[in-house]
């Protein structure tokens, strides 16, 4: 059978990798790119390399962008209001709030959530980074955007407590994005009504 063959199932197995790609996706994805025009599978191989190649971190927030404009565009745009800072998880989570059109601040990629079962803690997230853009400018808010998970919510404490001890005020988006799910899965609306009902965090008594 086609699946024996060594090539195919490292194909396969690469796209298992992916997020959301099941065994029988990374099967189809595969079987379509072998019996797709060649010139399609060379597209999606050229586009992959080059947005590898063209596309980096920003320097400031950690989000995505590219080598020939770092910092992003976010970053460099006067009419961002620099005092409000959005802290989310992933680069996915600020390109959902962006959708939803009503934030106007920056923004600050953790590229993860705390998670000492997976050896995930604040020295392998972009904690520190944080840390250092509040103490050296003036930020008045940290708006606190983890997802509704149980990572999210330990980091969204854990993130709380740090940035407080500096005098800044903190707030978590309220969850009109649904429990378990991440902000990528969410509508602009429903981000943008997260947004607006954010809370004061951490709640007292914590």
């Amino acid at each position: 059978m086609i699946r024996n063959i060594p090539a195919v199932e490292q194909l396969i197995e690469a796209f298992r990798k992916l997020p959301g790609v099941g065994k029988r996706s990374a099967e189809r994805l595969a079987f379509h790119l072998l019996t797709a025009p060649q010139d399609e599978a060379r597209v999606l191989s050229d586009a992959i390399r080059n947005a590898r190649e063209r596309v980096t971190f920003c320097s400031v927030c950690r989000n995505l962008t590219g080598i020939d404009k770092n910092p992003c565009a976010i970053c460099s745009d006067p009419r961002r209001e620099a005092s409000t800072i959005c802290v989310v998880e992933h680069p996915t989570g600020a390109m959902a709030i962006e959708n939803g059109g009503t934030f106007r601040g920056l923004y600050h990629v953790l590229h993860g959530a705390l998670n000492p079962l997976e050896g995930i803690g604040p020295d392998e997230l972009q904690v520190e980074k944080l840390m250092r853009r509040l103490s050296s400018n003036d930020v008045c808010e940290v708006i606190i955007a983890t997802d509704a998970t149980t990572e999210g919510e330990a980091t969204a404490l854990y993130l709380a407590k740090r940035v407080t001890s500096l005098g800044i005020a903190t707030s978590r988006i309220a969850h009109g994005v649904p429990m378990g799910g991440g902000l990528e899965y969410a509508d602009g609306a429903t981000v943008g009504y997260a947004l607006e009902g954010r809370t004061k965090f951490p709640p007292r008594g914590e």
